[in-house]
């Protein structure tokens, strides 16, 4: 399944959930990344400015799917996520060969979210992959996530 899952803080500690209404009446799935879109919660799009983290699913268990899929109504359904300016996010299918420092964007809609290639620079690559089935960690970029002042 691609979408992203939290790895660890770069300052240690455990991952900072907090709730948001979903900005629209649309599909989120656990591993989306979600953008701040004001005061709510929307897929993250590349060129998107205030990345908040990876949505983990619905406040409400009776929201969601079994498989993690929140078919969500805007300013309604609740939804949680990852918010930890620091957090390392890891995205498993990526294959490509990666080193630390090297910048990408995301790509792909609900339940198919991936790494792609760097143009609008929303992600910070942390680890180098010593092989390509290595997971690529990455954290998104200071300037983009909303919580860093």
């Amino acid at each position: 399944m691609a979408g992203f899952e939290w790895k660890y803080n770069l300052s240690g500690g455990r991952p900072l959930i907090q709730t948001f209404f979903m900005a629209d009446t649309e599909t989120l799935t656990k591993g989306d990344m979600v953008n701040l879109q004001t005061g709510e919660g929307d897929l993250a799009v590349t060129t998107d400015t205030a990345i908040l983290g990876v949505m983990q699913g619905a406040e409400n268990p009776d929201d969601e799917a079994s498989s993690g899929v929140v078919a969500g109504t805007d300013s309604t359904t609740l939804i949680k996520v990852i918010v930890n300016p620091d957090a390392v996010y890891e995205d498993v299918d990526d294959t490509t060969a990666r080193q630390p420092g090297a910048t990408l964007d995301i790509a792909g809609t609900t339940g198919a979210q991936i790494l792609a290639t760097s143009s609008n620079t929303e992600f910070n690559v942390v680890e180098r992959k010593r092989q390509a089935t290595d997971p690529t960690r990455v954290v998104i970029m200071h300037a983009l996530h909303p919580f860093n002042a």
